[in-house]
C-alpha cells in the first residue's frame, strides 16, 4: 500500500502532465461558456435582475451556482489554479531539459545506418581526414549544429521546435498570470447616461461596479462625460425591419476635473479611451419625461424615467416615485415608441424608433416603502401597500388629471439614454502581447522539422572509402529525404565518387 508521501507525488506527477493540462484547459473553456448563455452582474445587472423575476426559481437555484458571476465563481477560479500549477509544473522541468540540450553536441553516428529512414552510400578515394573536416564546415554554414568524431560527423538542427513548444506554454502561464491581475488590480462597472446628463468616475454614480480583490476606489481617475446626443437608425421594411443599422453616442469627455471639454463620438467597436478606463457602448433605450403634480398643484416630481427595453421594438417598461406627494404616488406601465393600434395582445411598439410614441400607465397611491430601510430597485415599484386609482394612455404634451383630483401627470416628452460598460485592466496589454507569443510559439513548434544526419566514413582496401549517409526524423513533418540529399550531395563534393569500370 501507497504512503502518504507516495499518494501525494502520484497526484503531483498527475496534475503536472501534459495530459492533465490539455484536460484544465478544455475545462476551463468549458466553464466560461455559461458566461455567454446567462446574464453578468458584472456587466448587465439589470438584465441578472429581469432574469430572476422572470425564472424565480430555476434564477435562484442558478444564482447559488454563480452562473450570474461565472468569471468571479470559486469554482472558475479553483480551475484557473489549477490549470496554472498544471503548466508551471509541466513547463519549468522541460526548460532545464531544453537547456541541457542546448548546452551538449548532436549525438555520435548509430553503429547501422542502412537501418534509417533515408540513406545514401558511395565509395570516394579522397582523405578521410579532409572530407571529414570540410563537410563538417560545410554543413555548420547550412545551420546544421554538427559534431565530429574519428569516423563520422554528426548534424542536428530544428532545436527551435522545441523553444517554440516551450514559448508557447510560458506565454499560457503568462496569459493567466496577466488576466489574473488584471481581473485584481482592475474593475468593471455600468452605467446608464440620459442625452444631456452626465456621469462622473465615482463609485456612488455606477449602476453596477466590481473592483478586484487589490483594487481600491480611492484609485477611480476623475474624469467625466456628458452625453450630448445619442442617435440610432433602423432598417425600414423588408424582412430585416426594424434591424438596428447604425447607432452611437455623442460624449463631451473631461481628461481631469480641470481639462478642457472634449467631444468624442463613441460606437460600439470604438469605444472611448480616457485615464487607462475603457469605455463601450453596450446598450441603448428612451426615458420619458414626467412632470407630476399633487392635488394643490405643487410640483412633486419632473425628470425623465429611465425606462428599460422588452422587445426587439423597443417596447420598454419603467416606473415613476413621486414620495413628496400626500399620499404618495407611484406610476408604473410602458413606453411604446411606435404604438400599435391593436391592444389585444396588450400595449407593445411595432417599430423600434420614436415615429408616434405613446406612454401607457397605471397610477398607484399609498405607502412606496422606501422608509423600510430595504433597498428597492429604481425599475421597480412595490405595490404591496398601494392602491391602483387609474390607467391612462398618452402621446407627448397629454396630460392626464388623476381621479378625485389626486394630482396631474403630464407626459411633456422623451428623451434617449445609452448604457455604458467602463473597465479598468491593467493586464490587457501584457494578455494581448502573450497572446501572440503563443501564436508565435504554437507557428514554431508545428511548422519547424526536427532532423538528425550522420556521415559516416569507412577505410575499405579496393575501391576507396565508403561513404555512407543518413538520416532520422524526430518529428513526422515531410522533408527528410530532401535534407539528407542536399547534405549529402555537399559530401559529395568534397569526396567525389570513383567512377567503377
Amino acid at each position: 500500500m501507497l504512503s502518504f508521501t507516495a499518494w501525494l507525488r502520484w497526484l503531483w506527477r498527475q496534475l503536472t502532465s501534459m495530459r492533465i493540462a490539455l484536460f484544465l484547459l478544455f475545462l476551463l473553456a468549458l466553464a466560461s461558456v455559461p458566461g455567454s448563455i446567462f446574464p453578468q452582474r458584472g456587466t448587465a445587472p439589470a438584465k441578472v435582475s429581469q432574469y430572476i423575476r422572470d425564472n424565480p426559481k430555476s434564477g435562484l437555484f442558478l444564482d447559488r451556482l454563480h452562473m450570474f458571476d461565472v468569471f468571479a465563481s470559486p469554482w472558475f477560479a479553483a480551475i484557473y489554479l489549477l490549470l496554472f500549477i498544471s503548466l508551471a509544473g509541466c513547463v519549468i522541468p522541460r526548460l532545464f531539459e531544453y537547456w541541457r540540450e542546448l548546452r551538449s553536441q548532436p549525438p555520435a553516428a548509430p553503429k547501422n545506418l542502412s537501418r534509417l529512414g533515408v540513406y545514401q552510400t558511395w565509395h570516394s578515394v579522397a582523405s578521410a581526414e579532409v572530407a571529414l573536416q570540410d563537410t563538417a564546415k560545410n554543413w555548420a554554414k547550412k545551420g546544421w549544429r554538427v559534431r565530429t568524431g574519428s569516423d563520422y560527423v554528426s548534424a542536428e538542427r530544428g532545436y527551435a521546435r522545441e523553444f517554440g513548444n516551450l514559448l508557447f506554454h510560458f506565454a499560457l502561464l503568462g496569459l493567466l498570470v496577466a488576466v489574473g491581475v488584471g481581473s485584481s488590480y482592475g474593475f468593471r462597472g455600468t452605467v446608464i447616461v440620459r442625452e444631456g446628463y452626465g456621469f462622473a468616475n465615482n463609485v456612488t454614480q455606477y449602476d453596477s461596479f466590481t473592483p478586484g480583490r487589490a483594487y481600491s476606489v480611492n484609485e477611480l481617475a476623475p474624469f467625466s462625460f456628458s452625453l450630448t446626443k445619442f442617435h440610432a437608425a433602423y432598417q425600414v421594411g423588408g424582412m430585416q425591419s426594424g434591424a438596428a443599422r447604425e447607432f452611437h453616442a455623442d460624449v463631451s469627455v473631461k481628461s481631469s476635473p480641470t481639462a478642457l471639454p472634449k467631444k468624442v463620438r463613441i460606437e460600439v467597436n470604438e469605444p472611448l479611451r480616457v485615464a487607462g478606463v475603457t469605455v463601450y457602448l453596450v446598450g441603448h433605450g428612451y426615458s420619458p419625461e414626467f412632470t407630476v403634480r399633487d392635488s394643490k398643484g405643487n410640483v412633486v416630481w419632473k425628470d425623465a424615467a429611465i425606462f428599460l427595453p422588452q422587445d426587439a421594438n423597443f417596447t420598454s417598461n419603467g416606473v415613476v416615485k413621486a414620495p413628496d406627494s400626500v399620499p404618495q404616488l407611484g406610476l408604473q406601465g410602458y413606453f411604446l415608441p411606435t404604438v400599435t393600434s391593436d391592444f389585444s395582445m396588450g400595449p407593445r411598439s411595432i417599430f423600434p424608433a420614436a415615429d408616434d410614441p405613446e406612454v401607457y400607465m397605471s397610477a398607484w397611491q399609498g405607502d412606496l416603502g422606501l422608509d423600510s430601510g430595504i433597498p428597492q430597485s429604481v425599475y421597480q415599484l412595490d405595490t404591496t401597500k398601494m392602491k391602483r386609482i387609474g390607467i391612462e394612455e398618452l402621446a407627448p404634451g397629454e396630460k392626464w388629471v388623476l381621479p378625485n383630483g389626486q394630482g396631474v401627470v403630464e407626459f411633456t416628452g422623451f428623451r434617449q439614454w445609452a448604457a455604458f460598460s467602463l473597465a479598468h485592466d491593467p493586464g490587457k496589454g501584457w494578455a494581448l502581447l502573450f497572446a501572440i507569443l503563443a501564436i508565435a510559439g504554437l507557428t514554431m513548434s508545428l511548422l519547424i522539422p526536427r532532423r538528425r544526419v550522420w556521415l559516416r566514413i569507412t577505410e575499405t582496401p579496393d575501391d576507396g572509402n565508403l561513404y555512407e549517409v543518413g538520416g532520422l526524423a524526430k518529428t513526422q513533418a515531410p522533408g527528410l529525404p530532401a535534407d539528407v540529399t542536399k547534405l549529402a550531395q555537399l559530401a559529395l563534393a568534397i569526396a567525389p565518387e570513383v567512377t567503377r569500370d
